[in-house]
């Protein structure tokens, strides 16, 4: 079983940057798709970014593109999230999960494992 531990949250003003990381344990995130949800109170859990086990191939929300940047190292058994020019609607909590599926998925019930999530809090 993974077990998956997100950090780097917090509070930032508008059009600042912060960067996420989700470090695994337990077994390795290799042959598994990362994907980084957002929570956001009264709003449906939504996939924000992925990227697939050998980080060849990514997928963005529209609302994020060209803002937010999925890596991995799988070295270092960690995934981040690097999240440029945040706007107050970037704001919520946010979830590491792994699964084997592919990127274009965004269902959440298509991944198996998931953290427990670090908050973000964008201020305008």
């Amino acid at each position: 079983q993974v077990q998956l531990l997100e950090s780097g949250g917090g509070l930032v003003q508008a059009g600042g940057s912060l960067r996420l990381s989700c470090v695994a344990s337990g077994r390795t995130l290799t042959g598994y798709t990362i994907g980084w949800f957002r929570q956001a109170p009264g709003k449906e859990r939504e996939l924000v970014a992925a990227i697939s086990s050998g980080g060849g191939n990514r997928n963005y929300a529209d609302s994020v593109k060209g803002r937010f940047t999925i890596s991995r190292d799988n070295a270092k058994n960690t995934v981040y999230l690097q999240m440029n020019s945040l706007k107050p609607e970037d704001t919520g909590v946010y979830l590491c999960a792994s699964g084997r599926v592919a990127t274009v998925i965004s269902r959440s019930g298509a991944y198996s494992y998931w953290g427990q999530g670090t908050q973000v809090t964008v201020s305008s």
